[in-house]
């Protein structure tokens, strides 16, 4: 095995403990373009994991700021060292992938770290494009295409609503609010409500009015999907997902403060295989 193969595995195996559905995603990819979306994806779980493991801001800025100066061009024999970094500007320089667009989503994720909650739905939408629209761009490009605005655009805010959806008893726990604060208004809400476990009725409403946005974008991503040439269509496999998290969600008369059971491992697999795009 070549050492650029070797960082291409580590990413891989990383993914598969960190994220796994874009795992799964990225095993049915074919076997040329897989290696780069194990680095790409590895990069991002990377990534988004930071506010989970940081007790102050600085700290996630601090490891934010180590990711910037590498997509810059700095810190060479720090990035050499690191798999993902390593695998990643390798994959940046075959691609040509715009280094900007990946500085973008890391200033996204910085919002992760702080208690300012989303001043309005335009907010939310505009965090979906800077940090999962961009993935579908990429994944697109590795994949030979030319990146698919019209379907990666919709498709990551799809794909970062349900996400978000998903964490919201997590993120209460927290006292992180990601809901709008003009939806929340709509339904009479603030975020202290949700902190204090209030208005479960009210919740159950505004949740419902995000999970019908979702379901919006989705259908405009698929839509928008059929419409690609088949190799680049596969860089959308992962919208296999969505569809069913929002289900689950819907399942019985579930407590918003506790949110469902997730989805098995298996029917996520059927999904993504039976998804024939």
């Amino acid at each position: 095995m070549s050492a650029s193969d070797d960082k291409h595995a580590l990413c891989g195996e990383a993914l598969h403990e960190l994220d796994r559905d874009r795992w799964l995603a990225a095993m049915f990819a074919p076997d040329a373009g897989r290696p780069h979306l194990f680095a790409l994806y590895a990069f991002n779980a990377e990534v988004a994991r930071i506010g989970d493991h940081v007790s102050q801001p600085i700290l996630g800025d601090i490891r934010l700021q180590w990711w910037i100066d590498v997509i810059n061009g700095e810190r060479a024999g720090e990035a050499l060292a690191n798999p993902t970094a390593a695998a990643l500007l390798e994959t940046i320089e075959k691609f040509d992938l715009p280094r900007e667009k990946l500085l973008d989503l890391l200033e996204a994720r910085r919002f992760d770290f702080y208690d300012d909650p989303a001043p309005d739905q335009a907010f939310v939408d505009k965090y979906g494009e800077e940090t999962c629209s961009v993935l579908f761009v990429f994944a697109s490009r590795i994949l030979g295409g030319a990146g698919a605005p019209e379907a990666s655009a919709p498709a990551g805010r799809a794909y970062a609503l349900a996400g978000l959806l998903r964490a919201f008893p997590w993120q209460v726990a927290r006292r992180k609010c990601f809901l709008p604060l003009d939806l929340l208004a709509r339904r009479g809400l603030t975020p202290v409500d949700l902190f204090a476990l209030a208005k479960s009725d009210e919740v159950k409403a505004a949740l419902a009015e995000l999970r019908a946005l979702a379901r919006k974008d989705l259908a405009e991503a698929k839509r928008a999907v059929l419409a690609l040439p088949k190799p680049e269509r596969e860089a959308f496999r992962l919208l296999a997902l969505p569809e069913l998290y929002l289900r689950k969600m819907e399942d019985g008369d579930h407590d918003p403060y506790v949110g469902p059971d997730d989805v098995a491992p298996w029917r996520r697999q059927w999904a993504l295989w039976r998804n024939k795009i």
